[in-house]
C-alpha cells in the first residue's frame, strides 16, 4: 500500500484534465471523445466498448484488454502512482455502476486530516463479468472466466471459475 497526497497541485491539474474528459465523452459519447477516453489509459486493447457515465480519477494507470465491455455509470478510482493500477483483462463484461475503487483514506482519525490517500492495485482477468452495482476495493485480483454477482462487495481475491456474491462478496459455487 504506497501513500500519495491528491492535492498536490500536479495530480490537481491531471485530475481536472482527465474529469473534463470523462464529462465531454459523457456529454457526447462519440468516437472521437471515446478515443480521447482510450488515450487516457496506459494501455487499452482492440474492440473496447465503454458506454456514457464513465468516470476515472486519472486514467495513466488503467489497462484493459481486448473487446472489454464497460456499461454505463463505471467509476474507476486510481491514482497517478504504481501503486494504484487497475489492469482489467480481455474479453470481460462490467455492468452498469460497478465501482473499482483502488484508492483508499486512512482509518485513524489523526491521519485521515493529513489528507492522504492510500492506494492498492486492481486486477481483474480474462472473461470476468461484474454484475450491476458491483464494488470492487482496491488489492484485490479476480481471476479469470469469475463472475461477481450483482451488488457485491469485493473485499478478498477471487478464484478462477467461480461465482461469488454478496456483502462482503464469498464463493457462491464454482463454474
Amino acid at each position: 500500500m504506497q501513500v500519495f497526497t491528491s492535492l498536490n497541485k500536479e495530480y490537481l491539474a491531471l485530475r481536472k484534465q482527465t474529469g473534463d474528459t470523462c464529462r465531454l465523452f459523457n456529454k457526447s459519447p462519440s468516437k472521437g471523445n471515446l478515443k480521447r477516453i482510450r488515450e487516457l489509459f496506459l494501455e487499452c486493447g482492440e474492440g473496447v466498448i465503454i458506454e456514457a457515465g464513465f468516470h476515472c480519477d486519472y486514467g495513466n494507470q488503467i489497462t484493459i484488454g481486448d473487446r472489454t465491455f464497460i456499461n454505463i455509470n463505471c467509476t474507476v478510482l486510481d491514482a497517478p502512482i504504481d501503486e494504484g493500477v487497475i489492469t482489467i483483462g480481455s474479453d470481460c463484461l462490467i455492468g452498469p455502476n460497478v465501482q473499482l475503487l483502488a484508492v483508499s483514506h486512512a482509518v485513524e482519525p489523526k491521519q485521515r486530516l493529513q489528507k492522504e490517500n492510500f492506494a492498492t492495485p486492481i486486477s481483474i482477468g480474462n472473461n470476468v463479468w461484474i454484475g450491476a452495482g458491483a464494488i470492487i476495493l482496491g488489492g484485490v485480483k479476480i481471476n479469470d472466466n469469475s463472475v461477481i454477482g450483482a451488488g457485491s462487495v469485493v473485499t478478498k481475491d477471487v478464484t478462477a471459475n467461480t461465482v461469488v456474491a454478496g456483502n462482503p462478496a464469498q464463493k457462491i459455487r464454482n463454474i
